[in-house]
């Protein structure tokens, strides 16, 4: 069984910053003390390095099956564990889209081939697979999805009748994509007659807008409400929204919780005439002071998760005019050295960090032994060097689309070494692939 022994670390977990060693032994955390020895242990010297919990990625489009030409299961989970996300969720909205148990079963082979990160998959909503959704395992799946918005054919559920009905039977977490479609199309329309196909991409969060956003999000909590159902709330976008969820429950409690992307805490609507479409995601990018909030109901615990919802597209696609530029872009290799920028400028603190983006997500999703440093969990563990520069270029990123939104930017912190179940997958720049990651499971009755 393999050894490692890390010592001198400043680790970072539950709450705490401290010095101490972590033993570990095959895929678990055996221990974690001072002074400690193994016996056959290789020893790695963690002095001056920060170690952390593995994040968990709660929204990730990995575009497998059927769009890989934008990335594969292989590329982007490559790339998660290159930037410390040990753990992803990903979404249903691959082709053909993941709507019955047969399709998203086809994905879990696939990651069990070539994830190099652990992995699980929502299932998918639409507005006629309602027995297919009943029929998934609540202890191998991490949720349902549902597109109240910002989607077309059947991936958008706009049935009234049918919304009640998933809200009302499916017993465990729902996550969904909040946007009021009507709204959304009424604006569209306005700018596309106004200007035609040269829509300035300026106006993105104008026809995306805060009452679109605020609108589905808080018909999506009264619903939840209305039935008792478990909602989680993805990419939260705007200000007006932050108010509607609670911080006076502990999160195991919650009914309802929310997650903010790392690029609408990282980017503003100042920032479309430098990047242009390669920031046009969905919900939109707004302004400073939505950017300002959604970072505070982070910190104080309105919002409960970090995540990225890495969206790859080839920078062919994004170089388009604004109705043809589809919306998304990479940020799994990137999102824990941002917020680690953060950290830097004093915007938040590194517990805060961890939780959000380790701790959190494995309470909120019920997952199996993992999101913590503790004995006797998964040996998930990222070491960071947070004293060496580097910037992000075409020949370091690792998506396959070969883009980033953050060219160009300097990080101060970076990723050395990445463990995945004990499995030390990632060490300064190179991969072991001699073993894969592993399925989450999920602690559900």
């Amino acid at each position: 069984m393999n050894t490692t022994l890390i010592t001198n670390a400043k680790i970072a977990n539950e709450g705490k910053v401290f010095e101490g060693d972590v033993l570990i032994r095959g895929s678990f955390i055996e221990k974690i003390g001072n002074n400690l020895s193994g016996e056959h242990a290789r020893v790695i010297d963690a002095k001056g390095k920060l170690l952390l919990p593995g994040a968990i990625d709660d929204q990730v489009h990995f575009r497998e099956p059927g769009l890989t030409h934008k990335g594969t299961i292989y590329t982007e989970s490559r790339a998660a564990v290159a930037g410390g996300v040990t753990s992803f969720m990903e979404m249903p909205n691959t082709s053909p889209p993941a709507f019955t148990q047969a399709l998203l079963a086809d994905k879990y082979q696939i990651a069990s081939q070539h994830s190099l990160a652990n992995y699980s998959f929502f299932m998918g909503t639409s507005n006629d697979n309602l027995e297919e959704v009943m029929k998934t395992d609540l202890q191998k799946v991490c949720g349902l999805k549902i597109f109240m918005g910002s989607s077309t054919g059947n991936l958008l559920v706009d049935d009234p009748a049918v919304l009640e009905s998933v809200y009302s039977r499916f017993p465990s977490l729902i996550a969904t994509h909040c946007e009021d479609e009507p709204t959304i199309r009424k604006n569209l329309a306005d700018f596309k007659e106004k200007y035609g196909d040269n829509c300035p991409i300026a106006y993105h969060p104008i026809i995306r807008s805060e009452e679109a956003c605020y609108k589905s999000s808080s018909f999506a909590i009264g619903l939840a409400k209305k039935h008792g159902t478990r909602l989680h709330i993805l990419h939260i976008s705007t200000a007006k929204e932050t108010f509607l969820f609670d911080n006076t429950i502990p999160l195991q409690n919650k009914k309802i919780t929310a997650e903010a992307c790392i690029h609408h805490l990282w980017f503003n609507d100042t920032d479309y005439d430098r990047l242009g479409m390669n920031i046009k995601w969905n919900p939109a990018i707004k302004t400073a002071h939505d950017q300002q909030e959604i970072l505070k109901a982070v910190i104080d615990n309105r919002i409960d998760v970090i995540a990225t919802d890495h969206a790859p597209h080839t920078i062919e696609e994004k170089n388009n005019t604004y109705f043809n530029a589809p919306s998304g872009g990479p940020l799994v290799q990137h999102s824990i050295v941002a917020m680690l920028e953060f950290q830097r400028q004093g915007k938040i603190t590194l517990e805060k960090i961890v939780e959000k983006m380790c701790h959190n997500p494995a309470i909120l999703f019920q997952i199996d032994r993992r999101g913590y440093i503790r004995e006797g969990y998964y040996a998930d563990l990222v070491l960071v060097d947070q004293n060496n520069p580097w910037k992000v270029q075409n020949d370091n990123i690792l998506a396959k689309c070969g883009w980033s939104p953050f060219e160009g930017q300097t990080f101060h912190s970076r990723v050395t070494d990445t463990w995945i179940s004990g499995h030390h997958a990632y060490s300064n720049g190179q991969f072991n692939e001699g073993k894969m990651g592993e399925r989450l499971h999920f602690l559900r009755g």
